[in-house]
């Protein structure tokens, strides 16, 4: 969410923040990493069914010290509710998977700026266990949209972040359909190049992108290699 949906007025404040939840992740890889060689289970075992919530001390006292309303933090970013708008009337189902908490601050921003509406899924930091570059996030995600995707369908994951891409590309190896990563700014881009997924897979700004997807959802489907001709 931050850094897609909304941008913070100091980014400095962002970069602290996504520092600190990196910082988390590999505390806690640490601690799983310990527990899997005690332990062995099989990859991603339980993923979407595990009912344990995480306790978040650190994301929570940092909301708790915070004295600022959201809307004197963040702002939408530019272009983003043209974009929502489409994409909602495609009827294209959107899902906000974010590393921050949603009680006391998410779900705050998401009802300030009347974003709820667009989002069919919402998860948060504390609706999950493992958070991105983890994929479990997005995969809970797609569960909870109840669709069943097959071959042909394609995921779009926008995230602004390294973690964001390599959580898309983890999902990939656990659905049966595409999972394009899309990069929203510099830091997500080095990520997709170092992936080598492709440049065409980075967005500068949604006034740009907006035209370029709706073009592509326009294009009439690829015909069938088993048409009747």
């Amino acid at each position: 969410m931050d850094g897609t949906v909304v941008r913070h007025i100091n980014p400095q404040l962002l970069n602290i923040l996504e520092k600190l939840d990196d910082l988390s992740f590999k505390i806690t890889a640490g601690f799983s990493k310990v527990a899997r060689l005690k332990r062995p289970r099989p990859p991603m075992a339980g993923i979407v069914n595990r009912d344990r919530k995480p306790r978040l001390l650190v994301h929570r006292a940092m909301h708790k010290v915070r004295r600022k309303s959201v809307e004197q933090i963040v702002e939408p970013c530019p272009g983003i509710f043209p974009l929502l708008d489409m994409l909602r009337n495609k009827g294209v189902i959107l899902a906000l998977v974010s590393n921050g908490l949603g009680k006391g601050y998410g779900h705050d921003v998401l009802t300030t700026f009347e974003m709820e509406q667009y989002f069919s899924v919402k998860l948060f930091r504390e609706d999950i266990i493992k958070s991105k570059p983890n994929p479990e996030g997005l995969l809970r995600a797609i569960g909870k949209t109840c669709v069943k995707l097959e071959q042909d369908d394609v995921i779009w994951y926008v995230g602004d972040r390294h973690k964001d891409v390599k959580a898309a590309l983890a999902a990939q190896t656990h659905l049966p359909c595409k999972v394009q990563p899309l990069a929203y700014g510099i830091n997500a881009a080095l990520a997709i190049l170092e992936s080598g997924v492709g440049p065409d897979h980075i967005i500068m700004n949604y006034e740009d992108f907006r035209p370029k997807l709706e073009e592509l959802l326009h294009r009439p489907p690829l015909p069938s290699k088993t048409g009747t001709g």
